[in-house]
């Protein structure tokens, strides 16, 4: 929520907005989309830019842009490859222009009539502006449930509070946006980065709307690795948990061989304790894995760092600049 204190007035009423639509195979309605935002944008911004980013799109996305690139006020990046939707809102954020910059996907599920609210919260003072889903009714079960435990674990184990059911439809303040380009990691989990670079924020409450055509390109594992993402990037609660484990576990090692010692020096031993011996090798082996595991995805994470490859890879960047032209400088970065 935003701070106490009074928040300046922003005069923007000749602002610049960009906007930035990361697209992987979003062919089928990438142009009526395109169309209803720029008409969007148009009935409250005097000046905006609408900045798609093709992540390596495998259908027609390519030919449905090439069609639309001689419009003003359009500016089109096609990576060498899909890097993923993070890499890809990377991309945007770092060519945006704009004095505001908002991010949303292009497939009608968030709310065109909501940028205009954006906006003015924007001029109000407010830096940061963030869509909340507040209805997941639609969505599965498993789903909603690896949701809960995700926020819970970032919630128990994480310094910084990431609001829950809040993704990336937001609006953005350019220091917003510069704070965001000063951070270097290639394991980028954009939602955390979000809440870590602070600034004042506001929620705005939305219900997602049907897709415009297919389906989500989000399977269960790659949201299952944007989750393990967020876990590494910003909490060491796992690799604490499994230490609090193997305290336990030695703790209870210990007082079982007591307990043999004790048995053996008053009573004897008549039994051999091959199955006990078995299984307790087996158990311990399997909480060693289980900790190397843990500790190898972090290890992992730090090698990508350590080679620094770049985030994403521009393979063709058609600029028009921004509709009726920039006020002022071109060049906020």
């Amino acid at each position: 929520m935003p701070h106490a204190q009074a928040l300046p007035v922003r005069r923007a009423d000749d602002a610049l907005i960009s906007c930035v639509i990361p697209a992987y195979n979003e062919a089928a309605h990438l142009a009526d989309f395109l169309r209803d935002l720029r008409a969007t944008l148009a009935s409250f911004a005097v000046h905006y830019e609408i900045i798609v980013v093709n992540d390596g799109s495998a259908d027609k996305t390519e030919e449905v842009m090439a069609s639309l690139l001689g419009e003003t006020g359009l500016r089109y990046l096609s990576l060498s490859r899909n890097f993923g939707k993070e890499a890809a809102l990377s991309a945007g954020i770092d060519k945006a222009r704009g004095d505001a910059v908002i991010l949303m996907d292009g497939d009608y599920q968030h709310p065109l009539s909501l940028l205009s609210e954006m906006v003015e919260l924007w001029k109000s003072g407010i830096d940061m502006v963030y869509g909340v889903i507040s209805d997941r009714s639609n969505e599965s079960r498993l789903k909603r449930w690896g949701t809960g435990m995700f926020y819970h674990l970032m919630e128990s184990g994480s310094p910084i509070t990431i609001p829950r059911n809040a993704g990336d439809f937001r609006l953005m303040d350019r220091k917003v946006v510069n704070a965001l380009r000063q951070l270097p990691e290639r394991n980028r989990f954009m939602k955390g980065l979000y809440a870590w670079v602070g600034f004042s924020t506001i929620a705005l409450p939305f219900v997602p709307a049907d897709r415009a055509t297919g389906v989500s390109s989000f399977s269960y594992r790659s949201l299952s690795r944007l989750a393990m993402a967020g876990v590494t990037a910003f909490t060491t609660l796992p690799l604490r948990i499994w230490s609090g484990i193997g305290v336990v576990i030695s703790i209870l090692a210990l007082l079982y061989a007591f307990w043999i010692a004790s048995d053996w020096l008053l009573f004897g031993s008549d039994v051999p304790g091959w199955t006990t011996l078995a299984a307790g090798l087996m158990f311990f082996s399997g909480i060693q894995l289980i900790s190397i595991g843990v500790l190898g995805e972090y290890l992992g994470r730090v090698y990508d760092e350590v080679k620094k490859r770049p985030l994403y890879i521009i393979a063709r960047d058609v600029d028009n600049g921004p509709a009726n032209g920039i006020p002022g400088d071109d060049e906020h970065a």
